[in-house]
């Protein structure tokens, strides 16, 4: 009987970054993936030869010195992973109202090109700008100092809402729909979403902003070539369907084909209520289930991919972020069954070309119940009803994309959808969700998951631990993977890379 000292549950980036980071340590670990490709949210696929990302589209904090370059280089990932630094004068585009407004890197640059078109409101964007970096400086596990204690965000960051602090630094509300207007990021909820989530997601953007090259998969398959090489396993094609127990503690997992996989600990990288599902053990108390099972998820997103015609559309560096309402807060007035009010859209970077876009993708908020009549159906196998329903709500969002690119159709050669139903059975997050479980300012504990389990040698990985995003599950990685050999003990040897 083979025996490791870590399984880990799922190759999301979670759980990759706590395969490489526990088998750099020297633990026997193996990584369990129930599809053929890894990844998660890292996932790509190609069409007609063009690379789409699904999830992870941009990120940032990747200068020198900054936090996730930190991370790359303790991972070895720096020589690994081409990154394409975006405008520094416009890397997000927000247009509201009309008018497109440009957050710039860097927060002089941000703080001057935002005070341009709105000159009056300087005093309101600095007050802004500082309290960004104020949060993002009181966090010990963001700027790797290591722990007194597990206090990771001050109260009044995670009590205070984005929009009242919105509201806090400018009257003018036009320019409080700008500054909240990358919310899109966390499917923000105007008097929900705390504060720090968005002090966090911005300054990271604002601070440096990059795409991958060529994908986003290719940080998953580096970051498996790494496990390898530091003796762990990757296997795919392995789905969980069971954490079995003795009296005291998880013994090994069982797979849908029949094996038994042991391990003296356990990471789970999967959703926490799909973890709960597989784990009958008395050791996870029933208030425990019922505070995880009732908690709410973030929306998911109607997903548009649409292969260009050959030197037909210029490479735009930089996203763009599109409202159609007078509100930028999209997700909340989201509802099923209505039109789209607005989109992200981008081309992602590619190694061919800095002049010509390869593709875009166009992504709009989307429910679980606008496709529930399809719930019980499975991927190519949901029916002509199903595609209609794309193709309709395809040219829906083409529609309004045209209203800021016009003739956009023209360059066009083929598009591809996806729905809520696709990022449920591809990277097992309830109802296609995109962030995972939604953060509330007004009763934060019931929103925090710890990566410690009741269980002994159980612990949780991923984007609903700590934060979603590339650096919020890198320290959520951390943080499990602290709890088996010390957080402390990691973040020297980050520092002293």
């Amino acid at each position: 009987m083979k025996k490791y000292d870590v399984v880990i549950v799922g190759s999301g980036l979670g759980g990759l970054i706590c395969g490489l980071m526990l088998s750099k340590e020297g633990k026997k670990v193996c990584v369990l993936e129930k599809h053929f490709q890894i990844g998660g949210c890292l996932q790509t696929f190609k069409r007609k030869g063009k690379i789409f990302d699904t999830g992870m589209h941009y990120v940032g904090s990747y200068d020198e010195g900054q936090i996730l370059n930190k991370y790359f280089k303790y991972f070895g990932l720096t020589d690994r992973i081409q990154l394409k630094k975006l405008n520094e004068d416009a890397f997000d585009i927000i247009h509201f109202e009309g008018k497109d407004y440009k957050y710039a890197m860097g927060y002089e640059n941000f703080i001057d090109t935002l005070s341009k078109d709105f000159p009056e409101e300087r005093e309101g964007i600095i007050k802004y700008a500082k309290k960004l970096q104020e949060v993002k400086d009181s966090l010990d596990l963001y700027n790797l100092r290591e722990l007194n204690e597990m206090n990771f965000v001050e109260s009044e960051y995670i009590t205070q809402n984005t929009f009242d602090f919105i509201a806090s630094c400018t009257k003018n509300k036009k320019l409080q729909n700008v500054l909240a207007g990358l919310n899109s990021l966390y499917a923000g909820i105007p008097k929900k979403t705390p504060l720090y989530l968005h002090a966090l997601i911005n300054n990271f953007f604002i601070e440096s902003a990059y795409r991958f090259v060529d994908g986003s998969d290719k940080l998953a398959l580096e970051l498996e070539k790494l496990i390898r090489e530091h003796g762990g396993e990757v296997i795919t094609g392995k789905e969980v369907v069971k954490f079995a127990f003795d009296e005291d503690a998880l013994t090994h997992v069982e797979t849908s084909d029949g094996d038994k996989i042991y391990g003296n600990n356990f990471i789970s990288d999967i959703h926490p209520v799909l973890t709960l599902e597989m784990c009958d053990t008395k050791k996870i108390r029933k208030s425990f289930r019922n505070r995880i099972n009732d908690l709410d998820n973030t929306l998911s997103v109607f997903s548009l991919y649409a292969v260009l015609k050959e030197n037909s559309f210029p490479y735009l560096n930089y996203n763009y972020y599109y409202a159609d309402t007078d509100s930028i807060w999209l997700a909340d007035h989201y509802k099923a069954g209505e039109p789209f009010n607005g989109y992200m859209l981008f081309t992602p970077a590619s190694s061919k070309s800095d002049e010509w876009a390869e593709s875009f993708t166009a992504i709009a908020y989307m429910s679980i119940d606008d496709v529930k009549e399809w719930e019980d159906t499975h991927v190519e196998k949901r029916g002509d009803a199903y595609l209609q329903f794309k193709e309709r709500k395809a040219n829906e969002l083409l529609d309004l994309i045209e209203k800021r690119f016009p003739g956009i159709r023209n360059h066009i050669d083929t598009i591809y959808t996806s729905t809520p139903l696709t990022y449920r059975d591809y990277t097992g997050t309830i109802d296609g969700s995109l962030y995972g479980v939604m953060k509330d300012c007004n009763d934060p504990a019931a929103s925090y998951i710890a990566p410690k389990t009741k269980v002994p040698n159980l612990f949780l990985t991923g984007q609903n631990i700590n934060l979603h995003g590339i650096l919020g599950v890198t320290i959520g990685a951390l943080l499990t993977c602290g709890a088996l050999v010390g957080v402390n003990h990691l973040i020297r040897k980050i520092n002293n890379v």
